[in-house]
């Protein structure tokens, strides 16, 4: 019973359970899409989570590894025929490169600074994507092969919700071993204080960088998992939104909490597909929600209501 109380194994049991009995709730194809497009973002949101959440640190430029990762499998598929399952891979590997050259000098800003050099450099890469027509197909964005298995050109929702749910599972998975490892305490404690971590022996732009780099290639593979679902891929997937929407998904569920960061992205992306029936007030309702959550939860939601269980437990 004590290690099902633990987020490594009853936290990762309950995510199975839920994703194996969640298709008896899916009657169509557009609900298939919503959850296949909320499992996209979860993953994205785990590898950042790890970032923001557990290092204490700041990325607006986030949506820019994740079009790194679309663009790379849809030019390597698209341009060069490679088949997708080694264009992902290596999209992934050259986009931590990129992470890695560029979490040194970045990484040494600190605050507010920190924010800007991330979106200076999600700008960056959304510039050079809008203006790399002949590769990108510039602000129309390109057309993407179809993800092929065993020869078989996978276009079922069914089949893909099965890959997204698999892909999430290994990603939360991963999460919680970095979370609990000397890694994971390691960034805990830079969290608290970077000058005290030093003190301590730990080498702090060496973690920074790690936890930046997998992020990075988080991000990226859930891009190119992405690009082939959609089967069409624009520059507005490296936009400053689409940070600020990661950013807000991982705040809502709860910065240090990886369950925290699948629940923020399952809400924010479900959410507005929830309130489209209000059609004018949509907006209005949207942001009163994410404001009220924000004002009584301000830890967010799954650290909140943890806390609340815990607290019942105990009376």
């Amino acid at each position: 019973m004590r290690r099902l109380s633990q987020a490594r194994t009853g936290g990762l049991l309950s995510l199975v359970i839920v994703i194996v009995l969640l298709p008896l709730a899916l009657d169509n194809i557009y609900h298939y899409d919503i959850v296949i497009r909320i499992g996209i973002n979860a993953i994205v949101c785990v590898g950042l989570n790890l970032f923001i959440g557990y290092a204490g640190q700041i990325s607006l430029g986030h949506a820019g590894f994740f079009a790194l990762g679309a663009y790379g499998s849809a030019i390597l598929t698209g341009h060069y025929s490679w088949p997708a399952w080694f264009a992902l891979p290596a999209s992934a590997a050259a986009v931590g490169m990129i992470a890695f050259v560029v979490a040194r000098p970045i990484l040494r800003l600190k605050g507010h600074y920190l924010a800007m050099g991330t979106l200076g450099m999600g700008i960056i890469v959304f510039i050079v994507i809008t203006q790399e027509v002949a590769l990108t197909g510039g602000p129309d964005g390109m057309p993407v092969p179809p993800l092929t298995i065993a020869g078989t050109e996978i276009y079922s929702e069914t089949t893909w919700y099965w890959i997204i749910a698999t892909v999430l599972v290994a990603t939360v998975w991963l999460a919680l071993n970095i979370v609990d490892s000397p890694i994971g305490r390691a960034l805990r404690a830079i969290h608290g204080s970077e000058p005290a971590s030093s003190v301590m022996g730990i080498n702090v732009a060496r973690y920074k960088a790690m936890v930046f780099v997998i992020s990075a290639v988080i991000a990226s593979v859930a891009g190119s998992l992405f690009t082939h679902y959609s089967g069409f891929i624009t520059p507005s997937e490296a936009g400053f939104l689409h940070s600020v929407e990661l950013v807000t998904m991982v705040v809502l569920g709860g910065m240090a909490s990886t369950f925290g960061a699948v629940v923020g992205a399952g809400l924010l992306t479900a959410l507005p597909q929830l309130l489209a029936t209000l059609r004018d007030y949509e907006m209005l309702v949207f942001g009163a929600v994410l404001m009220g959550t924000m004002i009584f939860m301000p830890h967010g939601l799954v650290p909140t209501i943890a806390a609340m269980f815990q607290r019942w437990r105990r009376k």
